[in-house]
């Protein structure tokens, strides 16, 4: 198994986490806080304080079952890229969208993803895109939240749950969010 990982921030990390679960080949996730200023922050310090965090999907797939490529589409179909700051009903800057590598060699590749989504929509993409700078694991009753608490919140909506199990390595991006 040839392991890899990205980190994604989609607003609310319990359905992205919940949704990357779901694809074959993503082998386990963890959602924590990204490239914020301050160590080790709480859930509560993300929400009320200037941390400049974002709730992020730690992903680790295996590249032999899945592609970088792949995975970005299906992400791409659960945020809405032209928003900033936001998705759904949630707002502030811990729910920006956010593309996290840790391999220089995936930066290539994110960005042409994101030429190919932008021909999709007349606002601009305001995915940040940047090396991952930190990574602080949330709160144990964070982790796997959506398994736990069946009806708990979620701004992705329940169709689009059913992707990941359609998934093919050759999924491409055309559908935009609405």
């Amino acid at each position: 198994m040839k392991k890899s990982e990205i980190y994604l921030a989609g607003g609310c990390f319990w359905g992205v986490e919940h949704f990357m679960n779901m694809i074959k080949g993503v082998v386990c996730t963890e959602v924590g806080y990204a490239n914020g200023t301050t160590e080790n922050p709480t859930y509560a310090e993300v929400c009320h304080n200037d941390t400049g965090h974002a709730e992020t999907v730690r992903i680790i797939y295996n590249e032999n079952e899945i592609s970088l490529e792949t995975i970005l589409s299906l992400f791409f179909k659960i945020i809405d890229p032209t928003s900033l700051n936001r998705q759904g009903n949630d707002v502030g800057i811990q729910y920006r969208t956010g593309i996290y590598y840790t391999k220089i060699e995936d930066l290539p590749v994110i960005e042409k993803m994101i030429t190919q989504l932008s021909t999709d929509y007349d606002k601009p993409i305001v995915v940040e895109i940047s090396e991952l700078q930190n990574f602080y694991l949330a709160e144990d009753y964070h982790q796997k939240y959506l398994q736990k608490n069946p009806s708990g919140y979620c701004h992705i909506h329940p169709e689009l749950f059913e992707l990941p199990a359609k998934a093919t390595d050759t999924l491409t991006v055309r559908e935009p969010v609405e």
